[in-house]
């Protein structure tokens, strides 16, 4: 039998659905037709005249049609003074229409680091919010209580953009019950259990802290450019770009866009110090050890790291 999903877009820029358009092995289409899922609505992908599509969003609303899968791309934006009308649907607040689709669908997924915690317009203006966080605080705008009728919480899927992979797992899971745990940001642990720090190839310069101040080189880009690998999750070097690449493999520091207060009010490209140490350390570690360890890795790092050249 096959499933139903509605795709809502709503304050944002659309890169979650730039990024799904690339999904490969299967293809979107392909995946949809293994999954056996019946896409009610996309705003880039479906052709209905906009009395079908109404005729739908009632249908689902009321129950006569059963609604599986709601995805939601782009925060929701609760302003001007909490109106909702700065993103509308038929001239009414689209938060409110979110609210009641999300009370009937069976799973509600959260695609994009907007949708998952409120990303660019979390200001007294905008208002804008994830459905069930407002940066790293539960709450947003379903609610910390919400469940899915599945008895599940929004599945957060954090990234600017989500990787594709990571929402088509998603899919494949939900679709299949397949167990899917979530962490404590309500992110499946599959893909943000991990930091972007882990599969990076430059970790060995991390370790002997063989730093750079440019972009484009070989060494470590944490204590000087800002590079957030070792602090966020995320499978940017689990699941390569294009099959591809990552940030840090392409010479880029890791500007932490999995994480809830993406984007940062400080310099992206900027190490924050502290007496030369970071201001924002890994989990776990201690800063006193770090000063002593760093300060030894440094002069006990190999020559063929100082030299920029890798083993072999």
């Amino acid at each position: 039998m096959s499933m139903t999903l509605y795709w809502m877009q709503n304050g944002g820029c659309g890169g979650d659905t730039m990024s799904f358009l690339n999904v490969e092995a299967p293809n979107l289409m392909d995946l949809f037709q293994q999954l056996d899922i019946e896409l009610l609505w996309h705003p880039s992908l479906s052709s209905d005249s906009p009395r079908r599509r109404q005729e739908c969003v009632d249908a689902l609303l009321i129950g006569q049609r059963p609604l599986d899968i709601l995805v939601i791309e782009g925060a929701v934006l609760r302003g001007p003074a909490s109106t909702g009308m700065y993103d509308t649907h038929q001239g009414k607040p689209k938060k409110d229409l979110i609210v009641r689709l999300a009370h009937q669908a069976r799973h509600v997924i959260a695609l994009g680091t907007c949708a998952s915690f409120g990303g660019f317009g979390v200001d007294e203006y905008v208002q804008a919010c994830g459905l069930q966080f407002v940066r790293n605080q539960p709450g947003g705008l379903l609610g910390s209580s919400f469940r899915s009728r599945s008895g599940v919480p929004v599945i957060n899927l954090a990234g600017c953009p989500c990787h594709p992979e990571v929402l088509s797992g998603t899919l494949t899971a939900v679709v299949t019950d397949a167990p899917l745990p979530l962490d404590d940001l309500q992110r499946p642990l599959a893909w943000y259990g991990m930091l972007v720090h882990q599969g990076c190839t430059r970790n060995e310069y991390h370790e002997y802290r063989m730093e750079e101040n440019d972009f484009g080189q070989k060494g470590c880009l944490f204590f000087h450019k800002g590079c957030h690998g070792p602090l966020v999750g995320g499978p940017c070097n689990k699941l390569l770009w294009n099959r591809r690449s990552s940030k840090t493999r392409a010479g880029v520091p890791c500007f932490g866009c999995t994480n809830p207060d993406f984007p940062m009010s400080y310099p992206f490209f900027e190490t924050r110090h502290i007496e030369d140490i970071p201001l924002a350390l890994p989990n776990g570690i201690n800063r006193a050890h770090y000063l002593v360890y760093k300060t030894m890795a440094a002069a006990a790092a190999p020559a063929r790291l100082k030299r920029r050249e890798t083993e072999i």
